[in-house]
């Protein structure tokens, strides 16, 4: 079906370009910029003057797309799925895309109930690899929980691995996720993630940028990643080998200004070396949704102090500690050498040392003083009773 008859429709344009012209293709989106949405779909439709900047094999290309795009179908078949189409400016549009500049996506198609918009304004992306380890796993499912928990929603791109574990943990905590498709969003790629997208299409959103039925390819991945990216407050990497495409979300996060995340890993793991890398230069380190959330958070929200468990001795006054520091690890000592050793007055010690008897700490040998087995203990750092 030609466009001609109203080439000026706004959302059948943006549909129809979706077919012609691929995921952020910047020559395209200076195209729409410079001569409008309808202007490019005349000049398609026609298939006169190329262009600009176009070689005549590519401008065939498009011409050939051009004349299989059938917009209208494309329309009744994602409503048919339950599939909206969201074009820049909408009410549901995300304002953050538009930092893409030329790269902007020309439309978004939308499966699921909430308002992108909305979800988008509090949300954060959980990218990593594919191939990942039962600790990466481990460490997305636990970091989406955490996040979910606190109302925020976590982005991600429905493949295997950190995808599915950080969608999984998300939904797992009755929180809200979003998946990033590189395919058109009523067929979900991978196959083996049929029912995850579903749940997620249930649960939260599923978008992508291209049209129904239409398949992912590399590029179309790697692209993908700039979506997510732009999306969210933030991108954390939870593993990452130093060719992984999950380092290309992280880098188009950084440009696009926002905040760069990832999780350590062991020194020898080669999944680890590209978020290692990363750490080296701009990003931050992460172990929890606390720390993610004082980064990407409002101001105040800030994670708990780190510190190990409270020990009986911490609960003791410094005099105190500093006269059970004094007494040597395997023998008995008189008050002199105590008081000199803590660098107090003898008195001071003999009275601190009663304190520390009444308490279990020491006790009496004669002339001098004995660390019980309880303070050997909470002095060498090992379980105390």
């Amino acid at each position: 079906m030609s466009l001609l008859d109203d080439p000026d429709d706004e959302l059948l344009a943006r549909v129809f370009l979706t077919r012609v012209i691929e995921p952020g293709d910047e020559a395209g989106g200076r195209w729409v910029r410079e001569f409008g949405v309808g202007g490019v779909v005349r000049r398609l439709v026609e298939g006169g003057v190329p262009l600009p900047g176009v070689s005549g094999k590519r401008w065939a290309g498009l011409l050939a797309r051009a004349a299989v795009a059938r917009p209208r179908r494309d329309l009744e078949v994602a409503r048919d799925a339950g599939v909206r189409f969201v074009c820049p400016g909408d009410a549901e549009w995300p304002g953050q895309l538009d930092d893409l500049g030329d790269a902007r996506p020309l439309g978004l198609w939308v499966r699921g109930k909430p308002s992108l918009r909305m979800w988008a304004l509090r949300s954060v992306a959980l990218v990593g690899a594919r191939a990942c380890t039962e600790y990466g796993a481990h460490m997305a499912a636990t970091l989406a929980a955490g996040l979910a928990e606190q109302g925020w929603v976590v982005v991600s791109g429905g493949a295997y691995g950190v995808d599915g574990a950080a969608h999984r943990g998300a939904l797992g905590a009755g929180g809200a996720t979003v998946a990033v498709l590189a395919c058109g969003v009523d067929r979900p790629y991978p196959r083996g993630h049929t029912q995850l997208i579903g749940r997620i299409a249930e649960q939260g959103l599923v978008i992508g940028e291209l049209p129904p039925g239409d398949h992912p390819t590399p590029s179309r991945f790697i692209l993908r990643n700039r979506v997510i990216a732009a999306l969210t407050r933030g991108t954390v990497v939870v593993e990452a080998a130093h060719r992984s495409g999950s380092l290309v979300t992280a880098r188009a996060a950084q440009r696009l200004g926002r905040h760069t995340m990832g999780v350590p890993g062991p020194a020898t793991s080669a999944l680890s070396a590209g978020v290692h890398e990363l750490l080296r230069a701009e990003a931050a380190l992460v172990t929890d949704a606390a720390d993610v959330v004082e980064l990407v958070g409002d101001i105040g929200q800030l994670a708990p102090d780190r510190r190990g468990p409270v020990l009986p001795r911490d609960l003791l006054e410094p005099a105190a500690r500093q006269v059970l520091a004094a007494l040597p690890g395997r023998r008995a000592a008189r008050p002199d050498e105590i008081a000199r050793r803590a660098q107090t007055a003898q008195d001071d010690a003999i009275a601190r040392l009663y304190e520390l008897r009444a308490l279990g700490y020491v006790e009496r040998h004669g002339d001098g003083w004995k660390l019980t087995r309880q303070a050997v203990m909470s002095v060498r750092g090992g379980p105390e009773p």
